[in-house]
């Protein structure tokens, strides 16, 4: 009889990065369970977790690269295919120049390092200036903001959940997302624990969601206006002697005070929706508290002040001394430290060809592919590289994205399913699976709520003809060099580089712990390398190594803030939603995933419901200024007066896709709503939440 094998490591469907237990037989997944021995997420999984057989096991999953004659697909070898995505590519620059290539970057590139590690192997060397990818509809705001204010966009302090007296989020539900920028398993548990120890949790969002719900206060706030909140807070902190001296060198405090002098609790009041005793009573209790942090995540920085919010929720941990201190906001020390490996990053060294949007890291604004696609003249994009992305479901205005990707001339993607976007393409080269594959979290140990480590070995072996997404990468690289003459620097495997970087960290050859892969692999249940601790005086990456209170490009929108005109009051607004169930739009063809309730709906307050004269459960039409979606109501008391909620990533009823069970599911994409031209204009990233929409009986 086969043996049963045990396996042990992290999932990297999402950030949270849960310990797990896996046992096969005969390369058959028996069962996923968390992990109890797991030194950080300590037994704890989610949904998803117990989905990755799914993945494993999904007839839609591609296996071999596949190229697309007319409407049919067909199976080529590898060889063949880096062949002609060299030669079309090649082809294309030649005739149009580099930038008429672009590439996209989708969210789970950073959930697996082959990608981190080997993408620009061969990407760098299409020299274009079009690269894009999902931070600027997700997160560009903290790393401009970090950037500007520490030096680099990587050295964001993350909350000290596990040792806070009181904690503010705002715009985030990391009951649902497992924590965003905080990497932070079994998150109930540890926020239940902070009110355990007599601690305070304050959730402020549109909507009373899953976190808001066990929270001690929740206060509703109008979609993009959380600008006004903070300032309000910021503004009480100074106004009434609630600062507090940290240890931390700054420049520009007098700045930030001036900056924020106009905007008291009262004025601030009526545009976010909040009373103005209220914004004033919660900075004095955020003062007030032994130790306390502010948290800003996607539904503040995908708002018109995206950047002005997160700059804001810096300052006030800021200016009550909370900033780098226990129970405060504290960066991390990861055994691959990418802080003190990597250049800080750059912002608007050059702009976007039609709308002058900035770049920030070598990357243009997501809101702008689709118009670099249409708009004819010098630098169009002609053809696309696309990176386990669907930006049809997942960016502003999919079907304006739609025509763009069906008028180019060649497309290739690197992704295992024909989705709404890769349908589009002319060439699909699919990587193995999570589980064929070792893997090491670069990116989320760099946002963690402690300082861990591990290395995940791969629980299944690669198929036979199957190539990792690095040999991919690899073979496209020396295909496309040789085409165009180019000498190619020789590389490594993805393991042979963390190894390189665990030995030159700050845990590696020269500690006691001397970490390097082999030394990981004594370590199946991960290794804890300690409570996060105060360490970014240090680290500051700023030109003279102190933290920049008031750089000049955020005082300088300031004004833009103060002359934004309210929104009608009878206008209703758009904002998303998470759930734990779903990761963006590339989770949904799992049956484990979207099986019970259903949780397509758009949620409506009663109050609008009955305004409008619409049932709980009726088909509506929902308008915006790009477009027009049909989806069924559900009557919601969690949702703020005037403010309606759709989850994104839904909307798999396109022609072509090929994802059997998502086909079948109900909902409409989000982003046929959302609009490209509304956007954080000083990063360029997209508002997805605060649209104005209509809604109707269909």
């Amino acid at each position: 009889m086969s043996e049963t094998i045990r396996h042990h490591r992290a999932c990297h469907l999402c950030e949270a990065i849960c310990g797990l237990t896996i046992e096969t037989r005969d390369e058959q997944i028996l069962s996923i369970k968390g992990d109890p021995q797991d030194t950080f997420s300590r037994g704890h999984i989610c949904p998803k977790a117990v989905a990755l057989q799914d993945i494993q096991n999904d007839p839609d999953r591609l296996r071999h690269p596949m190229r697309r004659i007319g409407n049919e697909w067909q199976a080529i070898e590898w060889d063949e295919a880096f062949t002609l995505v060299a030669e079309r590519l090649a082809e294309i620059r030649e005739r149009h120049g580099n930038n008429a290539v672009a590439v996209y970057q989708g969210n789970p590139s950073v959930h697996n390092y082959g990608l981190m590690t080997h993408s620009n192997y061969f990407l760098g060397q299409l020299k274009t200036r079009n690269r894009f990818s999902a931070t600027s509809v997700d997160q560009l705001p903290h790393h401009l903001t970090s950037l500007m204010m520490y030096g680099h966009g990587l050295l964001i302090p993350i909350p000290d959940i596990d040792h806070t007296d009181f904690m503010l989020i705002l715009g985030g539900n990391p009951l649902a997302s497992n924590g965003s920028i905080m990497t932070v398993p079994d998150v109930e548990k540890r926020l239940k624990a902070l009110q355990a120890r007599g601690g305070k949790l304050v959730v402020v969002d549109p909507r009373r969601s899953e976190t808001a719900a066990i929270a001690d206060q929740h206060l509703f706030v109008r979609p993009g206006e959380d600008a006004a909140l903070l300032f309000g807070l910021l503004n009480t902190l100074f106004d009434e002697g609630l600062t507090r001296t940290g240890h931390l060198p700054v420049d520009g405090l007098d700045e930030l005070r001036a900056a924020v002098a106009p905007f008291s609790a009262e004025s601030m009041s009526s545009r976010c929706g909040v009373p103005a005793e209220q914004i004033r009573q919660l900075a004095r209790d955020f003062a007030a508290a032994d130790s306390a942090v502010c948290y800003g995540r996607m539904g503040v920085s995908t708002q018109a002040f995206g950047t002005l919010c997160q700059w804001l929720v810096q300052s006030i941990n800021l200016v009550t001394g909370n900033l780098d201190r226990a129970g405060g906001a504290l960066c991390t020390e990861p055994a691959v430290d990418l802080v003190a490996n990597t250049s800080g990053g750059h912002f608007n060294r050059w702009q976007s060809r039609v709308s002058g949007l900035p770049e920030y890291g070598g990357e243009l604004p997501v809101s702008a592919l689709a118009e670099e696609m249409l708009t004819e003249g010098d630098g169009q994009i002609r053809a696309m590289v696309t990176v386990a992305g669907n930006p049809v479901l997942s960016t502003p205005n999919g079907r304006q994205l739609e025509q763009a990707l069906d008028g180019l001339e060649f497309m290739v993607c690197v992704d295992f399913y024909i989705n709404e976007t890769t349908r589009y393409a002319d060439l699909i080269l699919p990587p193995t699976a999570p589980l064929e594959h070792d893997h090491y979290d670069t990116t989320f140990n760099v946002f963690a709520v402690r300082n861990v480590t591990r290395f995940n070995e791969s629980v299944l072996a690669k198929p036979v003809g199957a190539l990792h997404d690095w040999e991919i990468f690899v073979g496209l690289a020396k295909a496309f060099a040789s085409r165009i003459g180019a000498e190619l620097k020789p590389t490594m495997a993805p393991d042979q580089m963390i190894d390189r970087a665990l030995r030159a960290g700050p845990y590696g050859d020269n500690s006691e712990l001397t970490l390097s892969v082999d030394r990981l692999r004594d370590y199946p249940h991960g290794l804890d390398l300690g409570a996060l601790k105060p360490n970014l005086a240090r680290r500051l990456k700023t030109a003279n190594q102190r933290v920049q209170a008031a750089p000049s490009l955020f005082v300088n929108d300031v004004a833009r803030f103060a002359a934004a005109a309210a929104v009608q009051p009878d206008q209703l607004v758009l904002i998303g939603r998470r759930h734990v169930r779903s990761n963006n739009s590339w989770m949904h063809n799992y049956h484990r995933l979207v099986k019970g309730k259903s949780r397509h709906q758009l949620l409506m307050n009663p109050t609008d419901l009955s305004r409008l004269g619409l049932l709980d459960g009726q088909r509506v039409r929902v308008r915006s200024r790009v477009g027009m979606i049909e989806v069924e109501v559900a009557v919601s008391d969690e949702m703020m007066r005037g403010v309606v909620s759709l989850p994104h990533g839904w909307g798999h009823g396109r022609p072509g896709v090929q994802l059997d069970i998502a086909s079948r599911q109900p909902g409409a994409s989000a982003n046929d709503l959302t609009d490209e031209r509304q956007l954080d204009v000083l990063s360029g990233n997209a508002a997805l939440n605060g649209v104005p929409v209509w809604v109707e009986a269909a």
